[in-house]
């Protein structure tokens, strides 16, 4: 019997993936809706599996016109073969992303077929130290941004004592958290949503399996209301995993007690910031808290906490069922595994790419991007989201990898790629940053509250007509003074993108004094 594979990620859905899958099965077929596979330039990518070798063969960007008459051949001109032979799949190393746009995502028994369960088994059978030992050995870090080693932050948490809840009763029960932040707000970042919508499971597993090594009993993934596709997937697969045992009391048989549940955002950036998302969840604002206390020993209601970002704590079960030494094989340093790339912004292939860290940015926009949408040159890459350095087409050798990005001004982030081709503005853009700090700043701290809003009017002043010759200077203090004075990085990175705007494309900034000079001559002339 024939298969079709239909995405139902919110990028495919956004572009008739619902109506290609409704058109499908008014004809008859069997119609399987999956996540995406991340060619999101492809969306709707429809597959077919032939049952007789179960190779799936796909069509890309199908709509509805293209599936009537004699429907999808592999004649016609949107045939893309063999999808897993495509370049930009084959080259790709998936431990995260194993089994995205392979299954159904609320299927238990296709995630079961497809190695799912396997990660959290093997960690049951081992003793809580012994996992966060495999953890620590495999170099993960956190893939929100900060890149802190899991293992070391799990072996914290495991060493606390749970107390009760801030003003219970001494006798109340006391919990250990395993929160999830999947508020992913980075511009050019979608690898949190697409992994909920197209795997849920894999996630909840790896809570599950950080739950047994901590000791923690109740989770928390705090899911951004922007992403309704995301909760809906995520409510469902959880409902899903009680029914199995995967959650709930006694894991799979163990003695070990652990449960879910989706708390919403209200949209805020900063909630990105554990601690903000922690303030969030507790139901005041958004608004970051003062370290020490870390979140690792006073975290979610005084209690000790785990915050791993979505990609970390996915990358928990294919560690645990691979082993830890086959992860730290990968990547080069201290970044080692994989990382979830994300290709946006003006560039022709846009998508995800799971790769070992160390490939380079020149590689992943130029072989796997294919340059530009537009197809004018390239200027800048912004690299980590909008709190994230400037790259000149220059300098795009570098290698994706915590510490050479870090030696090069930058930093990784979230393992967003956001491209800009020669048209573009870097002053407007640097400007952009310190509004978007204005905008999302929380207001707990002066040099983030007050500095932003200065920011965005010196850079007014230093380009007009008539700006002080030490304009730049200041505003070099200002973002100084944020980066060595603000609470969190909200304020403490805003800097970052507005400094390399500034070193490396110069030429941006004086161009109205260019204009001014070239008016100014051409009245002499006349």
């Amino acid at each position: 019997m024939t298969v079709w594979f239909v995405p139902r990620d919110a990028a495919a859905l956004s572009v008739g993936a619902d109506a290609v899958a409704t058109a499908l099965e008014a004809r008859g077929e069997h119609v399987v809706r999956t996540g995406s596979r991340g060619l999101l330039w492809l969306e709707p990518l429809v597959e077919c599996a032939d049952s007789r070798d179960g190779k799936r063969v796909g069509w890309g960007n199908v709509q509805v016109c293209d599936l009537e008459a004699d429907g999808l051949s592999d004649t016609a001109e949107n045939f893309l073969g063999v999808v897993e032979e495509l370049d930009y799949l084959a080259c790709q190393n998936r431990w995260i992303y194993e089994r995205v746009g392979i299954i159904d995502p609320v299927d238990a028994d296709d995630y079961l077929a497809h190695g799912g369960m396997v990660g959290l088994q093997r960690a049951l059978e081992l003793s809580p130290a012994t996992v966060v030992q495999a953890v620590t050995e495999s170099g993960l870090r956190g893939r929100g941004g900060a890149g802190f080693p899991t293992g070391i932050k799990w072996q914290t948490v495991a060493q606390q004592v749970p107390v009760p809840h801030k003003g219970d009763p001494i006798d109340a029960p006391c919990h250990k958290y395993i929160c999830v932040n999947a508020d992913e707000g980075d511009s050019g970042t979608f690898a949190d949503r697409m992994l909920m919508e197209g795997d849920p499971f894999c996630l909840l597993e790896g809570m599950a399996i950080a739950a047994h090594a901590v000791g923690a009993d109740r989770g928390m993934i705090y899911l951004r209301s922007e992403y309704p596709a995301a909760i809906a997937v995520m409510n469902e697969a959880i409902a899903k995993a009680r029914d199995r045992g995967w959650l709930g009391r006694g894991i799979l048989g163990s003695a070990c007690d652990f449960d879910v549940s989706v708390r919403v955002g209200a949209g805020s950036y900063v909630c990105g910031e554990e601690t903000a998302m922690l303030e969030s969840l507790e139901g005041r604002r958004g608004t970051v808290r003062a370290k020490p206390p870390l979140p690792a020993i006073e975290g979610l209601f005084g209690t000790p906490t785990v915050i791993n970002n979505v990609l970390t704590i996915a990358s928990v079960p294919s560690i645990l069922a691979r082993g830890a030494e086959a992860y730290a094989a990968l990547g080069q340093e201290r970044s080692r595994g994989t990382q979830v790339f994300q290709l946006a912004g003006n560039i022709a292939r846009g998508g995800i790419v799971e790769v070992a860290f160390g490939i380079s940015a020149h590689e992943l926009i130029f072989d796997l991007g294919q340059g530009t949408k537009s197809g004018r040159p390239l200027k800048a890459v912004q690299v980590g989201g909008p709190l994230g350095a400037y790259l000149p087409a220059d300098k795009l050798q570098v290698p994706m990898a915590y510490e050479t990005l870090a030696a090069q001004g930058a930093m990784l982030g979230h393992g967003g790629l956001v491209v800009f081709d020669d048209s573009v503005d870097m002053a407007e853009q640097a400007r952009f940053a310190m509004e978007f700090c204005v905008e999302e700043s929380c207001g707990k701290c002066t040099p983030c509250r007050i500095g932003a809003v200065r920011g965005v009017e010196v850079i007014d002043n230093l380009l007009a007509s008539d700006a002080p010759e030490n304009t730049e200077q200041l505003l070099r203090d200002l973002c100084d003074v944020m980066t060595q004075g603000s609470l969190c990085a909200m304020g403490g990175l805003t800097p970052q993108p507005v400094l390399s705007a500034l070193d490396q494309f110069p030429e941006d900034f004086k161009r109205v004094a260019a204009r001014v000079d070239a008016a100014t001559q051409g009245a002499v002339h006349e």
